[in-house]
């Protein structure tokens, strides 16, 4: 009995849970009916009252006509109304807005709607709240244009209520009075009601000290939101790089190589080709980028090799800015221990910088590259794309038999089927043993200097000199070091990115290294085009000692640079020399060291950069007295860190000679009008073929890469001068040493009463060593430039040494110390 009572039990409790969720069910279904009712009654109110407001007069005229009774105008099939809505909806906006409140009920409307919504459950609400906000405002605004509009005669501003009440309150307080309780009302509402109106008059009696600590706890939280928002971004990018490789696989179906094309990865399979061909389309390698935020969250990593300074400040503290003498290590950074490296945010970020390929895209070229290689009777086992910022590179293999002769000779109809800007056929692609077709995107995009500066290959680089160039045909950020190259030779024909490449290797270098580090020197024929950095010039550039300008324009002034620069040289070597080593970074590691003093005429030796950008102009107007130099800094300057880029819109053989091909290497290609300018710079076609815009060829060694370059547009460049330049700077500038143009001084005669007294030392000393150049004299009696220059001309006066011979040492006339001796002596009497 006892099992029998349970078993009733619990199929009661069963049937009253069934009955309690019926009844739920029912409840929802009727608050979702009603939710559903308020929205379209909100809508109908919406057209009713618009129609009202235009047709008012006509409605009120019908409405008013014989006084008649609501369903007698109902049910009067002679009587049409304007009102869209019909007589029923003329009557509803009557009553609301003529008998009722106005204007103001529209805020039925939205009160409605949202009400509805939440009905419907469509988003949570505080609907007694709510209520009460809109309830207040309806009345608030009755009673206001009341009173503003009591002169209007329909009412349909303030409605018979809004009339009553402010002619109510006009004749308790006049209306001034009526203004100033309707004014109060709102007011104490508002505090009573908003609790951020409260907290602003808090904030007004606080004093500064803690608004400011307000202000800062505010930011703190902003800063944790910032990194949250960060690493959620970061995850995301993730997620799409795995979303970003697709993979087409085919499968043959009997003899006649019918394929099936199986889709990307989850999708359903895709409609059957009858091209026999595989597309795999991979993105080999996807560069990560880091967002601004981490950039800037990362400021305080420090970097042991001299060489990997991030591109952002690193904070040191006091201890570590002090210089405790020659038993701590030499600082190079310590003039300007300040300085800041530029930021990322100087710099801007385009939103088509990922640019994206569509399928559809892909398999149409994929179809006409087979198509029109099945109509010339070549067969194609596998293809594969891979999708780059503006151009997609197609792998293909042939099948066995195919000669690759046949495929490169086909580059013409290949892009007459795909109907593209221009192709370009790598047959083979190196160490691939595949053949590839470089097919331009419909929709390139732009990639930006800040996505490959904010990149973790550029921001992790150990280069001596990083430079990032841009992005590979795989969207891999390209980075490489101009210490190793160690020449660069950019050119292109007019507008295709020269200037700009130029632009990003700057930009590149200031984003990494110290101005302590690295000097410029502009060589700028045009005039134009890096007069940008002269806002920069105690900071990064070296200059003449008697040049006013720090970016060259004039010839002459360049033929003496380049000049000055081969003296460097020849400086730097004797210092390599005497510290016996054999490059400029082992020289500095053991100057920081305090191994080489500068009282034995040492110096920390900064990376000088030579930049021309116009090099076809210096040609025409100087000719060898430009290229010779330029050729000695080519094939010596690399050990002691002067390293040269030069660009031409004039790729020709005049200009580019053989002599100066030889000393560099490491060439780019931008887009050119003929074959034979591509193979003067890159000894091989392809140049004429790029699409332009920064599209370009890197010859580095054997191999040559297609890559976009990074655009950094003149405004960005603005602000990352006056970023720097509005920083504190070196007292004075980086001067090159002195240097004569060739024949250009004149001897003077030799005085004896303006002879230094270091004279006879000087002269014993070049005859000793029979090398007659100021360096020399400088280490030996420890003098500086200006002095052991004028040394110089002294002894040239007196017929000791030659003429100036540009970067050579000058000649010594006499052969030993007796015979200097003697030849002191007559000197002496005969003046």
């Amino acid at each position: 009995m006892a099992v029998s009572k349970t078993g009733k039990e619990n199929n009661k409790k069963k049937s009253v849970h069934k009955n309690k969720k019926r009844d739920g069910r029912s409840r929802e279904k009727v608050l979702k009916i009603i939710g559903i009712l308020c929205i379209v009654f909100s809508v109908f109110l919406l057209l009713s009252f618009i129609s009202y407001t235009l047709h008012f007069n006509e409605d009120l005229t019908l409405v008013n006509k014989g006084k008649r009774s609501f369903f007698s105008l109902m049910f009067d099939g002679e009587t049409n109304a304007r009102n869209m809505m019909g007589k029923f909806g003329m009557m509803t906006a009557y009553v609301f807005i003529t008998r009722w409140f106005g204007i103001a009920s529209f805020l039925f409307i939205p009160y409605l709607f949202i009400i509805g919504s939440y009905l419907m459950e469509l988003f949570k609400l505080r609907a007694g709240i709510f209520s009460r906000r809109m309830l207040f405002f309806l009345v608030w605004s009755s009673i206001m244009f009341g009173l503003v509009f009591e002169d209007q005669p329909n009412f349909i501003m303030g409605g018979y209520f809004g009339l009553a009440c402010s002619d109510f309150l006009i004749s308790l307080l006049g209306r001034v009075g009526t203004v100033l309780l309707l004014i109060a009302f709102l007011i104490i509402y508002s505090l009573l009601e908003y609790d951020f109106i409260l907290a602003w008059f808090e904030r007004l009696k606080a004093d500064p000290e803690k608004r400011q600590l307000k202000r800062e706890a505010r930011f703190q939280r902003k800063e944790e939101k910032r990194k949250e928002k960060a690493k959620k971004k970061q995850l995301k990018l993730s997620d799409k790089e795995e979303r970003n490789t697709y993979n087409l696989e085919e499968y043959a179906i009997g003899k006649d190589h019918d394929f099936e094309i199986v889709t990307y990865k989850n999708e359903e399979p895709a409609e059957k080709t009858d091209n026999d061909i595989e597309l795999e389309f991979t993105n080999e390698v996807v560069q990560k980028t880091i967002d601004q935020e981490d950039i800037e969250l990362s400021i305080n990593d420090d970097s042991p090799d001299e060489h990997n300074i991030p591109g952002v400040l690193t904070v040191e503290t006091e201890e570590d800015k002090k210089h405790f003498g020659l038993d701590a290590p030499y600082d190079p950074t310590l003039e300007l221990s300040d300085y800041q490296f530029p930021r990322l945010h100087l710099l801007e970020s385009y939103d088509d910088d990922s640019g994206e390929v569509d399928s559809v895209e892909l398999n149409d070229n994929k179809n006409r590259i087979v198509e029109t290689l099945n109509n010339y009777g070549i067969k194609i086992d596998k293809i594969k794309a891979t999708i780059g910022p503006t151009v997609t590179l197609y792998e293909i293999i042939p099948a066995p038999g195919i000669r690759i002769s046949k495929i490169k000779n086909l580059e013409d109809d290949i892009a007459l089927s795909l109907a593209a800007l221009g192709i370009r056929i790598i047959a083979p692609i190196p160490g691939k043993g595949t053949i590839g077709i470089e097919v331009p995107n419909s929709n390139p995009s732009i990639v930006s200097m800040r996505s490959v500066l904010a990149s973790d290959k550029f921001q992790n680089a150990k280069h001596a000199l990083p430079i990032a160039l841009g992005k590979t045909i795989s969207n891999e950020t390209y980075v490489v070091d101009l210490a190793k190259m160690p020449h660069l030779l950019m050119a292109g024909a007019t507008g295709q990115g020269k200037s700009v490449g130029i632009n990003a290797v700057i930009a590149s270098l200031l984003y990494k290294k110290h101005p302590a580090e690295v000097k410029f020197v502009l060589v700028d024929p045009k005039k134009v085009e890096l007069s940008l950095f002269s806002k920069i010039e105690r900071h990064y550039l070296a200059k003449l000692p008697d040049s006013e300008e720090a970016i060259i324009t004039d010839t002459r002034q360049v033929v003496k640079t380049l000049n000055s620069l081969t003296i460097e040289m020849d400086n730097r070597y004797e210092l390599l020399k005497d510290a016996q080593v054999r490059n400029i970074r082992e020289y500095n590691a053991k100057f920081c060291s305090r191994k080489l003093l500068p009282t034995h005429g040492h110096r920390y030796l900064p990376y000088i950069v030579l930049i021309v950008d116009e090099f076809a102009d210096l040609i025409m107007t100087a000719g060898r007295e430009i290229e010779n130099p330029i050729a000695r800094l080519a094939q010596l300057s690399r050990a002691i860190g002067i390293h040269l880029i030069i660009a031409t819109q004039r790729p020709s053989v005049n200009i580019i000679t053989g002599v100066i091909k030889a000393n560099f290497p490491a060439r780019i290609a931008f887009r050119v009008s003929a074959k034979v300018d591509s193979r003067t710079i890159l000894d091989t076609g392809g140049a004429d073929q790029l699409i332009g815009r920064g599209d370009m060829l890197l010859s580095s060694g054997s191999d040559i890469i297609r890559l976009q370059c990074a655009f950094i547009d003149t405004p960005e460049v603005e602000n990352l001068t006056e970023f720097i330049g509005s920083q504190r700077a070196f007292p004075e500038d980086f001067l090159l040493p002195e240097a004569e143009e060739e024949g250009g001084g004149e001897v003077k005669d030799f005085d004896e009463e303006e002879r230094d007294p270091l004279f006879e030392d000087a002269a014993r000393i070049i005859v000793q060593t029979q090398h007659g150049s100021t360096s020399l004299l400088q280490r030996k009696l420890k003098l500086g430039y200006n002095r052991a220059g004028r040394l110089i001309d002294q002894l040239e006066a007196a017929g000791i040494v030659g003429p100036f011979e540009g970067s050579k040492a000058r000649e010594v006339k006499i052969g030993s110390e007796m015979a200097l001796e003697q030849y002191l002596k007559d000197l002496y009497a005969d003046n």
